[in-house]
């Protein structure tokens, strides 16, 4: 079995990673010996997880949310899978571009 979380930094950034052993990697990252990005960022906290059937799908699904902006993150974050399709990087530009703003997904940040 293995892992992809999403790390809150205390700047309010997030990491995405994957691992075989959450509880060890989390301590690491509270540490200061995970991954060089969380180094200057401590402490860190856990906003989200998945587990995942081998190492191969983990490192996989790490590597399409690395590619996520901030709000698709926190859509996932929040459970909001409906909205994962809408905040596409092309579909979300577009929006952006007829005058749709952020508003239609402040869920993220008033926790609706």
């Amino acid at each position: 079995m293995a892992w992809t979380y999403i790390l809150r930094c205390s700047d309010r950034t997030y990491h995405v990673g994957s691992t075989i052993d959450l509880e060890r990697r989390m301590g690491q990252h509270q540490e200061g010996l995970g991954a060089a990005y969380t180094r200057g960022r401590r402490p860190v906290e856990l906003a989200w997880c998945a587990e995942f059937a081998s190492v191969r799908d983990a490192f996989e699904f790490e590597k399409r949310v690395q590619g996520w902006g901030r709000l698709k993150r926190e859509a996932l974050i929040a459970g909001r899978w409906d909205l994962l399709p809408r905040l596409a990087s092309r579909c979300w530009s577009a929006q952006q571009s007829r005058g749709e703003d952020e508003a239609a997904v402040a869920w993220s940040r008033d926790g609706r």
